[in-house]
C-alpha cells in the first residue's frame, strides 16, 4: 500500500553547494511562518535556519542532520538536512534510510565533487529516487549544460538504473530562492521544487496493519524529556503508552519499555500526537535504553530491521587528561573516569566514531572519520568548560592476506594555472598519485589524486601556503591499498620553553632570528611548552621569559625600539596536524597549546634513550 499524503527527501550534496540555503528558502516560501518568526530563530540576523548549532554558524557548514516537517497542499512533507562534509558521513549514512527520494545539489560552476559522489553512491545503495538540482545559476562562471553532462556521466559511472539515470533536472539560485526545469523560462520562485517533491519522490510503501517496525537513526536530548529517539516507522503504528520490545543492533538481545510520548515533526518544531503509521517520521520519548540502529517492535513480537552499516574510521587520536602546569586555570580538568563517560555519551549519537582504551588509565583511543571530525569533537568538550590533551592523529592500518594495507582517500584540487606544479609537488612528495588532469572553470586547473591518508594531515596547510591561499582541495575516503613507503614530516624543529612564567618581549625580540614564535608578550608559558618554529630541523630550548638585566649605568638611547613580528596562531585543527608523535595539544575552553609530551628535558633525554622514566 502506498501512502501518498506523506513525501519523505533528504537533500544532499558536497559542502558548501547551497543545501542547507535552500532549505531555508523553501521554509521561507512554504507559506506555513511568518518572516518575523524565521529572523527570530536566526537572532534577527542574516543566518542558515537549519544550522541551528553555534559551531555551523561559525564554520558555515552543517555538522548535524536535521528532521523538518512541511505541508504542500494536502500532503505533508519530511525535509531531512544533511551534512556536506566527508568527515560527517556517517550521519548521511544512516539518515539516508529515512528517506525515499533525495534532492542531490550540484554546484553550477564546480560541478560534482568527491563528497557528491560518496553521497550519490551511498543513496543508489539504499534505491532512493534521484532529483538533480543544479544550484548556484546566478554564478557568472556558471557552466550549467557542462555540469548537466558530468552529473549523468556520474550516474552511470556508479552503475544507476535506467529509472534513476532518468533523473528530473531542476535548476535554481538557494540564495535567491528562485528555481525553474527550463532556462529559457525565467524563475520565479520555488514552486517547480514543491511540484517535483509531488510528482517525483515516491509515496512510501506501508503494511499499516502489520506488527511494529521502527528503526532508531537518530537520537536527542532535552532538559525535561530526557533521551528523544527519532527513526522512521516502516510497518504497523506506534502509539501512546505502547508497550514495544526493542531490539538492540549490537547483540540481538531485547528488552520491553513503554512509550511516553509521541511527537511528529511539525515545521521546525515537534508537536504531540497520539499515533503515528507507517510511512511517517516521528520522534519518541521513554525508551531510555534505545540506541541507534536498534528497532522498536510489537510487543513481545520482535522482528529486526536489517542493521545500518557504517563505514569504517580511518583515523586514530589519542585523548588523555590534562597534566600541565596550568591544568584547572581555565576550566574543569576532566579526570579518567569524567573523560570515559564523555566519550561514552558521545558515542550514543555519534555512530561513526570509536573509543578504545589507551595505555595507561588516563588514555583514550578516539577513532573517527577525519581531523574536522576529531576537532568538532574537541570544540565542542572545550566549550562544554572541559580541559584535556590529544595526540598526534594516527591512521587506521588493517592487515590484509599478511600485508599492511593503509586508508587512501580521493583527492581533488582546483587551483589557479599558475601554482598547479606546487599543488603536484606537494602531493607526490606525500606518495599520491596524480590520476587526471584538465582546465577547471575559469583560468584554472582540476587536478585528481589518489593518496594515503596520512599524507593529507598537515598537508592543507602546506598547499595554502604554497598557492597563496588560492588552492580548494576536498578529499573522500576511496579504499584500503598496501602500506607505501615512509615519507618526511615536520621539516622544521621547535622552540621549548625551559622555564614557567610570562614571555618578555625582551626575550621574544632575541629569539626572531631563531624561527617563528606562538606566544606574544606577557603570555604565560610553561616548562615543555612548544612556544615556537625552530628555523632548523632540531628542537632547541630556549628561554623566552627572560628579563632585560638593570644596571646603574644606562644611557637615553640605550633602550631600542625594536617591534616585534606579531605570533603566528594555529587554528586547533591546524594545532592538532602541526605536531609530532612526542607532542601533545592542551585543549582548555580559553585557550590551546602545543606542549612535548615529557615536560622536562632530562625526561625527554631519557625518553629518546629508551630509559625508564623517573
Amino acid at each position: 500500500m502506498k501512502r501518498t499524503d506523506i513525501r519523505n527527501v533528504a537533500v544532499v550534496a558536497h559542502v558548501d553547494h547551497g543545501k542547507t540555503t535552500l532549505v531555508d528558502q523553501m521554509l521561507r516560501q512554504s507559506g506555513l511562518f511568518r518572516s518575523e518568526e524565521l529572523d527570530k530563530l536566526v537572532g534577527g540576523q542574516h543566518g542558515l535556519i537549519m544550522d541551528s548549532n553555534d559551531q555551523e554558524r561559525e564554520r558555515g557548514i552543517t555538522i548535524l542532520a536535521k528532521n523538518c516537517g512541511i505541508r504542500i497542499g494536502d500532503v505533508k512533507v519530511n525535509l531531512i538536512d544533511t551534512p556536506g562534509h566527508a568527515d560527517f558521513g556517517g550521519e548521511v549514512e544512516r539518515i539516508l534510510r529515512m528517506a525515499d527520494g533525495v534532492f542531490l545539489l550540484v554546484d553550477s560552476a564546480e560541478g560534482p565533487l568527491p563528497q557528491t559522489r560518496f553521497v550519490l553512491r551511498k543513496a543508489f545503495a539504499v534505491g532512493l529516487k534521484p532529483i538533480v538540482v543544479i544550484n548556484k545559476i546566478d554564478r557568472p562562471d556558471a557552466r550549467i549544460d557542462e555540469v548537466h553532462s558530468m552529473v549523468f556521466d556520474l550516474f552511470i559511472e556508479l552503475g544507476a538504473t535506467d529509472e534513476q539515470a532518468n533523473f528530473p533536472v531542476i535548476y535554481a539560485s538557494g540564495r535567491s530562492g528562485v528555481a525553474t526545469t527550463d532556462m529559457k523560462v525565467p524563475p520565479k520562485d520555488l514552486r517547480p521544487l514543491f511540484d517535483a517533491i509531488l510528482n517525483t519522490i515516491p509515496p512510501p510503501e506501508v503494511e499499516p496493519d502489520a506488527p511494529l517496525q521502527m528503526q532508531v537513526t537518530n537520537l536527542q536530548y532535552s532538559e525535561f524529556l530526557g533521551k528523544i529517539v527519532v527513526g522512521r516507522v516502516v510497518a504497523g503504528k506506534i502509539k501512546k503508552n505502547q508497550k514495544v520490545t526493542v531490539v538492540k543492533q549490537k547483540d540481538g538481545t531485547t528488552f520491553n519499555d513503554t512509550v511516553v510520548q509521541v511527537q511528529e515533526f511539525d515545521r521546525l518544531a515537534r508537536r504531540e500526537v497520539d499515533e503515528i503509521g507507517a510511512g511517517d517520521v516521528c520522534a519518541v520519548v521513554g525508551i531510555d535504553d534505545a540506541d541507534i540502529g536498534d528497532t522498536i517492535c510489537e510487543f513481545e513480537k520482535p522482528k529486526a530491521l536489517p542493521p545500518l552499516t557504517i563505514d569504517e574510521p580511518t583515523l586514530d587520536m589519542l585523548f588523555k587528561v590534562n597534566d600541565s602546569p596550568f591544568a584547572g586555570q581555565d576550566g574543569k580538568p576532566l579526570t579518567s573516569r569524567e573523560l570515559r563517560d564523555r566519550l561514552e555519551k558521545e558515542l550514543q549519537h555519534n555512530v561513526a566514531l570509536k573509543v578504545k582504551p589507551g595505555d595507561r588509565e588516563s588514555e583514550f583511543i578516539v577513532s573517527g572519520r577525519g581531523m574536522l571530525h576529531l576537532g568538532v569533537l574537541l570544540e565542542t568538550m572545550r566549550r562544554e568548560g572541559s580541559e584535556l590533551a590529544v595526540g598526534k592523529p594516527q591512521v587506521i592500518l588493517k592487515e590484509v592476506d599478511g600485508k599492511k594495507h593503509e586508508p587512501y582517500e580521493y583527492l581533488v584540487v582546483e587551483v589557479p594555472n599558475d601554482h598547479s606544479n606546487s599543488v603536484m609537488r606537494l602531493v607526490l612528495e606525500r606518495q599520491g598519485e596524480c590520476v587526471k588532469m584538465e582546465g577547471g572553470h575559469g583560468n584554472s586547473t582540476h587536478i585528481e589524486f589518489h593518496i594515503p591518508a596520512r599524507g593529507l594531515i598537515g598537508l592543507r596547510t602546506k598547499m595554502l601556503t604554497a598557492t597563496q591561499g588560492t588552492a580548494i582541495m576536498h578529499h573522500n575516503f576511496l579504499e584500503y591499498r598496501p602500506v607505501k613507503g615512509q615519507f618526511p614530516g615536520r621539516a622544521n624543529g621547535v622552540l621549548i620553553s625551559t622555564e614557567t612564567a610570562k614571555a618578555t618581549a625582551y626575550a621574544i625580540e632575541g629569539l626572531q632570528e631563531r624561527g617563528l614564535l606562538f606566544v606574544r608578550p606577557m603570555e604565560p608559558v610553561y616548562e615543555g611548552q612548544v612556544v615556537g618554529e625552530n628555523a632548523r630541523d632540531k628542537d632547541m630550548t630556549v628561554n623566552v621569559t627572560r628579563l632585560k638585566a638593570l644596571t646603574n649605568m644606562r644611557s637615553a638611547g640605550a633602550d631600542k625600539n625594536v617591534p616585534l613580528k606579531p605570533p603566528v596562531e594555529l587554528a586547533l585543527e591546524a594545532a592538532l596536524e602541526y605536531i609530532e608523535d612526542d607532542e601533545l595539544v592542551e585543549v582548555t575552553p580559553k585557550a590551546h597549546r602545543m606542549r612535548k609530551l615529557y615536560l622536562k628535558e632530562s625526561d625527554r633525554k631519557k625518553f629518546e634513550r629508551g630509559r625508564p622514566m623517573s
